[in-house]
């Protein structure tokens, strides 16, 4: 996060460059304001929360979870076969604006929007976020307005394993 003196609002303006978190493998990050292009390509395994990001987002993206507080760049998971991204629709345009060659939009379960208020809670108490903090204090409202990405094939593996184990998905 930027620090409590910075002369910019970190929402609008970008705190980290590009590539960051390219190939992530563990771990938890969270951004107080917006990312450059190409964020999380690759990532296999960590979980992040970014108040907004460029082009290519979640690119080629392979496991690990991605939650979007604003906007986002053209080329949303572009080539993304696994994990899964949260992004908040701040104008009702983001699907225009992910590649679903290889993803699907998917209703958000009750325990992910409790993981998600968790990750959002998380990225408020440490980046001091007002974007969190405003999500939290209305959050019916504010679930209504994320859209789950998940690979069409992620889904299917996940689907496949429920059923070897003899579970619902």
């Amino acid at each position: 996060r930027p620090s409590a003196d910075a002369a910019f609002t970190a929402e609008e303006n970008v705190i980290v460059g590009n590539t960051v978190l390219y190939g992530a493998t563990a771990g938890k990050a969270f951004f107080g304001g917006l990312a450059g292009e190409r964020f999380g390509v690759r990532n296999s395994g960590a979980l992040t929360v970014v108040e907004g990001l460029g082009d290519h987002g979640c690119e080629y993206m392979t496991g690990g979870r991605v939650v979007v507080l604003g906007p986002t760049g053209l080329n949303f998971a572009a080539g993304m076969s696994g994990g899964i991204a949260y992004v908040l629709d701040v104008d009702g345009a983001f699907r225009s604006r992910c590649n679903t060659e290889l993803v699907g939009f998917d209703e958000i379960t009750p325990d992910e929007a409790l993981e998600l208020r968790t990750w959002i809670g998380e990225h408020a108490e440490r980046t001091r976020s007002s974007v969190a903090e405003r999500l939290l204090g209305d959050w019916d409202l504010a679930l209504g307005r994320f859209v789950k990405v998940m690979p069409h094939d992620y889904k299917r593996a996940l689907t496949e394993l429920a059923a070897q184990q003899g579970r619902p998905e």
